[in-house]
């Protein structure tokens, strides 16, 4: 095949020569909503050990002057490690955005590249959406394209969002189609994720997206520099798929570029938890609501779940901190039955609650043969509900909110930036308000600014 016409080159060419115009009017406007809520769960770092950490690192490293803002501490840096520290601090809370059919989050590792080399480089903008949606069309393609099998033992955000942070970068330093497939060869060598910190309760999940971002950052810097990569990184006879997946489908990775727009497929995560647990958080919260149950009713609740929900929550047997927590569907199931929202305040306050480990005791996971078969595409949720006297209920979901047929509104999007701000001390109300105004018109803006002044 020739290289010019091979998938990672043809994403490269995509990315490349992608321009404003192109672009259509609704992908934009949800690229500003995505922005807006992935600043929310930036500024929800604040204050966290592992953030506190990884800034500390990035400050040692680098530099407290800079010209790209850090978000959560306000301090300023180099746009790498600016990137590397709000890419961290997006992705501890739990509400960061993810797309249904790569299991990809491409927020906290797409905007922090393009705030920080946006903010460097002084572009525009049309210039900064632009790249964005580079980055979310290939991030997603790509963990589409590396399947069900890569995500059972691989983070696909460390690994596909490596690329997608690649290209981000390399779409703001005006890349051209062979510096920009020579950015995805250097990205796809370093890309890296592994779930096994899952058992332990340990850091890794915010080391992900801040070496994810980094280091695509710093591909594309050095494809500028005339650094080469593999071309085939992706679909190489030693590439990623070669090594990291055993389902893989090159066809993925160029599916109808120009015509499907994956961004707009981005769901919010209205529960800050693992997205895993969504699907049958919701239909556990209808049936309590349509049936006014009480948790002490409960004697046992079974979720019905897919095999991807098995392989990243059931490692999570007894969660002990609070972050462990958001990965565990009895402790998640256990708040949605007690206070009827599992959001970050009840994590924090409420993980613990013997209320919540009553229920979290009666939860357990079985593989649902149609949940599974439409994974992960579609993310159906599913719960019987056994009482105490006898009775079974049965809950439903067939779209968890914040999916795009159940999106969240500008002003629900809003109102829960401004929750993550207040909950970490970030930014108070007033500023928020002022950060909107700039996200929202952002696309007329001539230079890109502090969003956070």
């Amino acid at each position: 095949m020739n290289r010019d016409n091979n998938p990672s080159a043809m994403l490269a060419r995509f990315a490349a020569e992608l321009n404003y115009e192109q672009i259509p009017e609704a992908v934009l406007r949800r690229t500003e909503d995505l922005m807006l809520d992935w600043f929310g769960s930036a500024l929800a770092g604040k204050g966290t050990r592992a953030i506190e950490t990884i800034e500390r690192f990035a400050l040692q490293m680098g530099t407290a002057e800079g010209p790209s803002e850090i978000l959560p501490s306000r301090k300023r840096s180099t746009p790498l490690f600016a990137a590397m520290v709000n890419a961290a601090s997006s992705h501890i809370a739990e509400q960061d955005d993810v797309h249904n059919g790569s299991v990809f989050h491409p927020a906290t590792v797409v905007f922090p590249v393009a705030l920080a080399v946006g903010q460097s480089l002084g572009v525009s903008g049309r210039d900064l959406l632009t790249a964005s949606v580079a980055g979310y069309e290939v991030g997603i393609r790509v963990g589409e394209f590396l399947g069900r099998s890569h995500y059972k033992v691989f983070h696909t955000t460390g690994t596909a969002g490596t690329i997608a942070a690649a290209v981000t970068a390399g779409r703001l330093l005006k890349l051209d189609a062979e510096q920009m497939l020579n950015a995805i060869g250097s990205a796809g060598t370093t890309a890296a994720g592994l779930w096994e910190f899952l058992r332990d309760a340990a850091d890794s999940k915010q080391l992900h997206t801040a070496h994810a971002a980094s280091a695509g950052l710093t591909a594309a810097y050095l494809a500028k520099d005339g650094f080469t990569g593999a071309k085939r990184i992706l679909e190489g006879a030693q590439g990623m798929a070669a090594g990291m997946s055993s389902d893989a489908d090159p066809a993925r990775l160029t599916d109808r570029l120009m015509e499907r727009w994956a961004t707009v497929e981005t769901s919010f995560k209205f529960h800050a938890s693992c997205r895993h647990t969504h699907p049958a958080a919701d239909a556990l919260l209808q049936v309590m609501q349509a049936n006014d149950l009480a948790p002490e009713q409960i004697s046992k609740i079974t979720a019905q779940v897919h095999q991807g929900a098995i392989d990243v929550l059931g490692p999570v047997t007894d969660p002990v901190t609070v972050h462990q927590g958001k990965f565990s569907m009895g402790t998640v199931l256990g708040l949605i039955a007690v206070f009827g929202n599992a959001g970050i305040l009840e994590f924090e306050n409420s993980f613990k609650d013997p209320r919540v480990v009553a229920v979290h005791d009666k939860v357990s996971m079985l593989l649902d043969h149609e949940v599974d078969t439409a994974y992960p595409v579609r993310w159906i949720g599913k719960v019987t509900v056994e009482t105490v006297d006898g009775k079974t209920y049965q809950g439903r979901v067939d779209e968890p909110k914040g999916d795009p047929g159940n999106t969240l509104s500008r002003a629900e999007l809003e109102d829960k930036a401004v929750r993550l701000a207040l909950f970490s001390g970030a930014a108070s109300e007033s500023e928020m308000k002022r950060a909107f105004d700039r996200i929202w018109s952002i696309a007329g803006a001539q230079r890109i600014g502090s969003l956070i002044a």
